[in-house]
């Protein structure tokens, strides 16, 4: 059967991370695995098509991977410790690491997230290296050039090697003091899949799996892994067979994933019962509650605002504000809920205006609504979130020619 380029673009999607981190392990050095990795994927795009994906396509593109390495090491050098080294390669236990979790993956999340590295770095390198993101789609992440995030990336390898971070997980002593980083790290990977990498979704909630694993007794690991399996048991209704976004009160939740939204609930008892609340084990609290919900309109909004006061208690930021800004729609009305709006400094972030749309509509501003459905729009450049704010903006223009007069604002009580 011929191979196409979207199978082995899926592959490569799959298996990237993956062969990167198992080749960092060989070589000891990420440009060099980085580079015998998409040399082993260039002789896939060239040879699959005429002899098929082989049965194990991950043991394909290590192995040619790592011979690649072997012959440029052979190449680069006549020297005897070359060869040595090279022929080290060839032994594939040569260096196995012994350690409470054996995962190349996880060795490589916790050398990028190394507390050397700034934050921006770390998500960018974790990114690259087990995501496969391109250093274009990195810099649009980022909204920064891409020239900008390549040096940024080259200067994060750099600091790797020169101060010689050990390619490992930590030893039980100094977990707590990497592991804010590496959650960081591993829930802003779940996040750019949510946007349209499901294999970047998975990824992270693996390692999230692993990551509790290592620390049983860390709440804010179980806090992580019940958030993003809460949430990402809403992909199944969250886009129409259009590609359209389908907000969270229009979703048809007898298509959500009722497995995982039993394990994310588990974990949140899980964590109450701990009573050491942080910010990912109140988020999994929120989305817990969004779950308990048969639709939309039996959602506890009060419990969801009370779950975000505690938040903006522990971790206040202007993103939280804006999300416990929703909660104050729904519990106490759209005018209350925008004048919180008002007080945020969010102007480049498009969910800041697509909320303040909605609120302005809602009390028939309609002129003022359609502005910030504007602003929205060209802060984002996702189909599926940008057909849904262009239907709303015509559904606004629609309702101007309605001589209906509007129902008055709620009231809070």
């Amino acid at each position: 059967m011929e191979t196409t380029g979207a199978e082995i673009e899926a592959v490569f999607r799959a298996e990237y991370g993956r062969a990167v981190a198992v080749l960092v392990r060989f070589l000891g050095d990420i440009d060099h695995a980085e580079e015998a990795v998409q040399d082993a994927f260039t002789t896939a795009v060239r040879t699959w098509p005429e002899t098929g994906v082989p049965p194990s396509p991950a043991g394909w593109i290590i192995t040619t991977a790592r011979n690649r390495a072997v012959d440029r090491l052979r190449r680069e050098s006549s020297r005897q410790s070359r060869h040595a080294e090279a022929a080290r390669l060839y032994a594939p236990d040569a260096t196995a690491e012994e350690g409470p979790v054996r995962d190349d993956r996880l060795r490589l999340i916790f050398t990028c997230c190394h507390p050397a590295l700034s934050r921006q770095a770390q998500v960018a390198l974790t990114l690259r290296l087990l995501g496969g993101l391109t250093t274009a789609q990195i810099a649009r992440a980022f909204l920064v050039p891409e020239p900008t995030m390549a040096q940024r990336l080259v200067r994060a390898k750099a600091k790797i090697r020169d101060a010689r971070i050990p390619y490992r997980v930590p030893r039980d002593a100094d977990l707590p003091d990497r592991v804010a980083g590496v959650l960081a790290v591993v829930y802003l990977v779940f996040n750019e899949g949510y946007g349209g990498r499901p294999d970047l979704c998975r990824e992270a909630i693996r390692l999230g799996r692993l990551l509790t694993e290592l620390m049983p007794d860390e709440p804010e690991a179980l806090g992580l892994l019940a958030l993003m399996l809460l949430v990402e048991s809403r992909r199944p209704a969250r886009e129409t067979p259009d590609g359209e976004l389908v907000l969270l009160a229009d979703q048809d939740r007898s298509r959500w994933d009722r497995e995982l939204i039993a394990e994310g609930q588990e974990l949140v008892r899980r964590c109450l019962r701990r009573d050491r609340p942080g910010p990912y084990q109140i988020q999994a609290a929120v989305n817990a509650v969004h779950s308990d919900a048969p639709d939309a309109a039996a959602t506890d909004w009060w419990q969801i605002r009370r779950l975000y006061d505690q938040l903006m208690a522990l971790a206040p930021s202007p993103v939280v504000a804006l999300n416990r800004a929703v909660a104050v729609a729904e519990t106490s009305g759209p005018q209350a809920a925008l004048a919180l709006t008002g007080q945020l400094d969010l102007d480049g972030y498009h969910a800041y205006h697509a909320v303040r749309a909605d609120l302005l509509s809602r009390l028939d501003r309609r002129a003022e609504a359609a502005h910030a459905y504007e602003a929205a729009l060209a802060l984002t450049a996702n189909p599926g979130e940008r057909a849904v704010l262009e239907r709303r903006r015509r559904e606004l223009d629609e309702r101007r020619t309605d001589p209906t007069p509007p129902a008055p604002p709620a009231e809070p009580p």
